[in-house]
């Protein structure tokens, strides 16, 4: 009420968290100087914003599909810029769902003018959900699982998804629910640092992710035709040798991951993958930030004394995609993921490959902001994770679009 202009985002004001809006503004003067600003609030209190420059067109009329930003968080023409580039006030925080049964609400106001920001034209909400209309939350603790199972609405039946995060541990439930959003049955895996599973367990073990797939085929609404595995990271390699050793897994996503087993041994039956040799010694610290560089820390995976620790994925008939970004600060991962390239390649089997310039470790669905830097959960250490803005948004939703057109192909 009483507001100059009108704040609008199309086709809805209320969305699931990936999905691309339009957002307008109407009833501004002709070539107005405004300030756009985007703030969110996560669930523990600590606020994200970004903003940006803008002029109105000669109708008094803003279309962020449009009209380029002429300064602030971003440059040029980006349509979800307000989103991706949200940013936390206090340094080093990672903007992250924790309960993916309340949305994101996302306050985007226009003011006036390019500076003070102290007149407020219009404002309006934008809803952001992680859990599609139908979509059911099923909390899982059978036998030794710790999961979370999500249904999408319907008999189906649909294919069939386990989701690992990384050694960070804990249950992480949103890109999980998002992908049950879109149409599979996901089951969220926890198997570190996770209720009664240790922060650095020593060892993990086959067959607790076999108990996983097992649940899985289990229910009514999962297509009989086998599992996809994705994985970030520490549960990148964890994907390759699920799909290596168990015969249910079709097809596997290693994302910033790698081609051997990293810092915990796998235990197989009858064989355990020890870990790939690491020396934190070569760790480096910056003394002004405390900052840790962790992408030296590995044995070169080229010297035959580390290939005992290799996932032979080449053994795998499972379909594979491997993505990676080119500005990852934490782990040489697109090196990793070219080794597994190369090995599935020379034996004849089916590979998809793609290295992002300007992405870094934590490539997320699309829209959450990039986290160059944070506190690793259980190393208590602060990791430069890597990545440019508008690349790594960029990537990130290039990554989202290839990983469910690779499960729905093969799946």
């Amino acid at each position: 009420a009483g507001m100059a202009a009108r704040v609008s985002v199309l086709p809805s004001p209320r969305c699931l968290f990936d999905d691309p809006v339009q957002i307008r503004v109407a009833g501004l003067q002709p070539q107005q100087a405004v300030t756009l600003r985007a703030s969110l609030v996560d669930e523990s209190g600590e606020l994200f914003q970004a903003h940006a420059l803008y002029r109105a067109g000669s109708s008094g009329e803003l279309d962020l599909s449009r009209s380029p930003a002429l300064g602030g968080s971003y440059l040029g023409v980006e349509p979800m810029g307000l989103l991706w580039a949200l940013q936390s006030k206090t340094p080093y925080k990672r903007l992250a769902k924790r309960n993916v049964l309340t949305p994101f609400y996302v306050d985007l106001e226009v003011y006036e003018g390019h500076g003070d920001m102290s007149r407020l034209l219009g404002k309006c909400t934008n809803e952001r959900w992680f859990l599609g209309e139908g979509v059911k939350r099923i909390s899982v603790r059978e036998g030794r699982l710790r999961a979370t199972l999500f249904l999408p609405p319907g008999p189906g039946p649909f294919p069939g998804l386990i989701d690992l995060y990384g050694s960070g541990g804990g249950l992480i439930e949103y890109r999980a629910s998002l992908l049950a959003s879109r149409g599979f049955v996901t089951l969220a895996l926890a198997y570190m640092s996770f209720e009664d599973i240790p922060a650095m367990p020593e060892i993990l073990e086959l067959s607790y992710f076999e108990e996983a797939v097992n649940f899985l085929r289990k229910q009514q609404q999962v297509k009989d035709t086998g599992i996809g595995v994705l994985g970030l990271s520490k549960g990148g390699d964890l994907a390759l040798s699920m799909a290596t050793f168990l015969p249910g897994i079709k097809a596997a996503v290693s994302i910033s991951g790698s081609s051997f087993n990293s810092f915990i041994p796998l235990k197989g039956d009858g064989f355990t993958i020890p870990v790939h040799p690491y020396d934190l010694g070569r760790m480096k610290i910056s003394d002004e930030s405390g900052l840790v560089d962790f992408s030296d820390v590995l044995d070169d995976h080229m010297d035959p004394a580390t290939w005992d620790c290799r996932i032979p994925v080449e053994r795998s008939l499972a379909k594979f995609l491997l993505l990676s970004g080119l500005d990852d600060m934490n782990w040489k991962s697109d090196l990793y993921c070219r080794d597994a390239v190369q090995r599935l390649q020379q034996h004849g089997r089916e590979v998809e490959f793609y290295s992002y310039s300007g992405a870094g470790h934590l490539l997320e669905p699309p829209y959450l902001p990039l986290c160059k830097v944070s506190i690793h959960r259980v190393l208590g250490m602060l990791v430069h994770w890597g990545g440019q803005w508008r690349e790594h948004a960029k990537a990130q939703e290039d990554a989202w679009r290839r990983i469910q057109a690779f499960f729905w192909q093969h799946l």
